[in-house]
This record gives C-alpha cells, sequence and structure tokens, in this order.
C-alpha cells in the first residue's frame, strides 16, 4: 500500500508548532511509519526556490499539506498558493494559520508605521529598512483568507497529541478530531454567575490553594480576573482541565473563538455582561484579540484631523 505523502511549510510563525510536534516522541516516529516526508525544510534538507525573486518553488506534490503561520509578506503568499496547488488536502496549524496569532497584532498600525518603528529611526528612516524582509502585505493574514483550508487545527501552539491524532486521522479518511467546546466546558471550577462588578489586571495571584484541587477554586473570572475562557476554543489540555487553569491564571485566548467567525472582543464583552462585570473596567480591550487578529477583526486606527 503507498505510503501518503506529507510535505510542510512554515510562514510568518515562531516555529513553536513545529516544536510540540516533535514533543510528541514515539507518536511522530508512528506517523512517519505511515507516510512519506516530501517537504518539510525544518526536518529535512529538501530546499525550493526564492519566491521573492520570482522563480518556481518546485514543491512536490502531496497528499497531506501543513502550513503553520499567518501570510504577512508576497513571498508568503506565494509559497502558500504553492502549497495549496501541490497538495491535496491543507491543514492550517496553529493560531497564527487559523486566526492570525500574536504576528496579527500589528494590524492595529499600518505597514509602514510597522517597519519604521521596528527598524526605522534617525533622519534616513528608508535606509534603516532592510530590503531582506521583502515586500509587506498590507496586513497579517490567517491562512485561509488567502485559499481554500481543508481542516483547521488551533493552538498556540496546538498540543503534541492532538497534532498527531489530525494527521493520522487523514491518513485514514476519517474526521479528524477538533475542538467544538469552549475552555469553560472543560473548567472544573467553581461557578455561580455572580462576579466581582469590575475586570480586573492580572497583577495579583488567584485566589486558591495551588495544592487544592481545582474543583475547590473559584471560578477566575468571576474573582475578577479577565479569563477568557466563554469565548475560547478547548483542546489545550487534553481531556482533562485547561493547561492555563491548572497553573491557576486566566486563560488568554490562544486557541482562537470557539465560534466559527466568531469575533472574541464582542463575545466577550457579552460574556462579562452575563457574569455582572462592567465592560468599563477593561483596561485594553484590543487585548481580547491578541491571538485572533487577522480576518479583520484588528484595524488601525483612523488618524483624528
Amino acid at each position: 500500500m503507498t505510503r501518503p505523502r506529507l510535505s510542510f511549510a512554515w510562514l510568518h510563525a515562531c516555529c513553536g508548532c513545529e516544536i510540540s510536534l516533535l514533543d510528541s516522541g514515539g507518536a511522530l516516529l508512528d506517523l512517519l511509519a505511515r507516510t512519506k516526508l516530501v517537504h518539510f525544510p525544518l526536518l529535512i534538507d529538501h530546499k525550493y526556490g526564492n519566491a521573492a525573486a520570482g522563480s518556481s518553488l518546485g514543491l512536490p506534490e502531496a497528499e497531506i499539506g501543513v502550513v503553520s503561520g499567518g501570510v504577512a509578506s508576497q513571498e508568503h503568499l506565494e509559497l502558500l498558493a504553492a502549497m495549496r496547488a501541490s497538495c491535496q488536502t491543507l491543514v492550517a496549524l496553529g493560531t497564527c494559520a487559523t486566526h492570525g496569532g500574536i504576528p496579527a497584532m500589528r494590524n492595529q498600525w499600518t505597514s509602514r508605521d510597522t517597519l519604521q518603528t521596528v527598524y526605522a529611526s534617525g533622519t534616513d528612516e528608508a535606509a534603516l529598512i532592510p530590503s531582506a524582509i521583502g515586500e509587506s502585505l498590507d496586513r497579517v493574514y490567517s491562512v485561509d483568507e488567502k485559499v481554500r483550508v481543508d481542516v483547521l487545527v488551533p493552538g498556540c501552539p496546538p498540543a503534541a497529541a492532538a497534532i498527531v491524532e489530525v494527521l493520522l486521522a487523514l491518513v485514514e479518511k476519517r474526521s479528524p478530531p477538533l475542538p467544538g467546546k469552549s475552555v469553560c466546558e472543560a473548567c472544573p471550577t467553581r461557578r455561580s454567575g455572580k462576579g466581582q462588578g469590575k475586570a480586573l489586571r492580572f497583577l495579583r495571584n488567584a485566589d486558591g490553594d495551588p495544592n487544592k484541587p481545582l474543583e475547590e477554586m473559584v471560578c477566575l473570572l468571576e474573582q475578577g480576573l479577565l479569563c477568557q475562557g466563554p469565548v475560547t476554543a478547548g483542546g489545550c489540555g487534553g481531556k482533562g482541565a485547561p493547561l492555563c487553569l491548572r497553573a491557576r491564571v486566566p486563560c488568554r485566548g490562544c486557541y482562537g473563538p470557539v465560534r466559527q467567525g466568531g469575533n472574541p472582543l464582542l463575545d466577550m464583552l457579552n460574556a462579562l455582561a452575563s457574569n455582572g462585570i462592567d465592560h468599563r473596567s477593561l483596561v485594553d480591550r484590543k487585548s481580547l484579540l491578541r491571538f485572533s487578529g487577522a480576518h479583520g477583526l484588528l484595524k488601525p486606527l483612523r488618524k483624528r484631523t
């Protein structure tokens, strides 16, 4: 029986998704034994041409393609298009690919303002912006904004076991297991539906003995700590409690919105209202989109004239 071919590409990301895959250990070896790895620049010496120079990328055909990272430059866009053309099934891996992730926080500013802030200083600003970064797009896009995507696997990074489970499901031609519930639905803390009246910045520890079970701790949102569990897709803790809650810290939304096409900022304001928390007490509303700034959710503010 012919083994299905796997192809991986890395766009605007930190490599955390790939490290998570490597952390799966023996499960990764089992996956590789059942597939043929044809392109994975971080693991195997398979080169492709320079997209910025207009040369052919020459990506091999594959039954399953995996792309991590968002789309921030013309080179990313060309590589993504080549992956879509060469792969039968395309997987967007990680929250940067599915919702923009941390890099999409720059969507609050124009591309020019971002480059000048990061690189330029002094009088000759243009000369200080390196040409090696390539031609930037107007903002950071998620993968599904630019090409058709078959499977979205959120997480910053996704759990190691979850990545392998999704890929094995595709190899076996069955529906991949994906998050369908919110972080709150997997959180065992005690809830009464009564908040503290205002949202507090996370500058103090949560009330609760870390040596006792989570079931004995009051919901962090009801304690006044800004926990995005109500609007964030679950899955970070596997079949157990969410990882942040195990550490007694609020969910920060790294798995993206639980609702397909949802807006975590607006949905979280509704969640605050339903818990009796004044939304006006939020210090930085845009921080609710720290992992979900693609799909046009984060935009530059109009300059006042």
